[in-house]
């Protein structure tokens, strides 16, 4: 009797472990989504982790005309200097912590430049999707998608 009992006891151990693990997997897991801020003269491009445990980005593909391409440099008919980006591939990843996010693409335009600047930019960004493929810290895998066609919403016609 003292056997099955112990057998029991280990058994419901082992359990609730289990139960212990599906938790913590559901309470840790990023929440990923990807913003387009567009405003004060500033347009930027950020994923961000709403969730409680960390969102591991392995890789952004951004689709252009069909064309995919790692970089965001690729697709856009601006000057690199004139913007931020980030670059991921398979040798350099990143993290994202709760409540925080990456910057994938940000510029702030000058006093001096007008609304003809700003829509050339908000153009160039429209006819974009970003990808991101990630995964929490359980390696369950991530994937987000969005296009950049928020952008045209302020272009202005003529």
């Amino acid at each position: 009797m003292a056997i099955l009992i112990s057998v029991l006891a280990l058994l419901a151990t082992f359990y609730q472990l289990h139960l212990q693990r599906v938790h913590n997997e559901k309470s840790l897991k990023p929440l990923g989504q990807i913003d387009l801020p567009d405003y004060n003269k500033q347009l930027a491009v950020h994923v961000r982790n709403n969730g409680l445990g960390p969102l591991i980005i392995d890789r952004l593909t951004f689709i252009k005309d069909g064309q995919s391409y790692t970089i965001i440099d690729d697709c856009l008919d601006l000057n690199p200097r004139s913007y931020m980006r980030m670059a991921i591939n398979n040798t350099v990843k990143r993290v994202v912590l709760p409540a925080a996010y990456l910057v994938v693409f940000e510029t702030q335009f000058g006093e001096h430049e007008g609304e003809g600047e700003i829509n050339h930019a908000r153009q160039q960004l429209a006819a974009i999707t970003l990808k991101v493929e990630g995964r929490d810290i359980y390696d369950n895998k991530i994937r987000l998608e969005r296009n950049f066609n928020w952008f045209s919403r302020y272009m202005l016609d003529g």
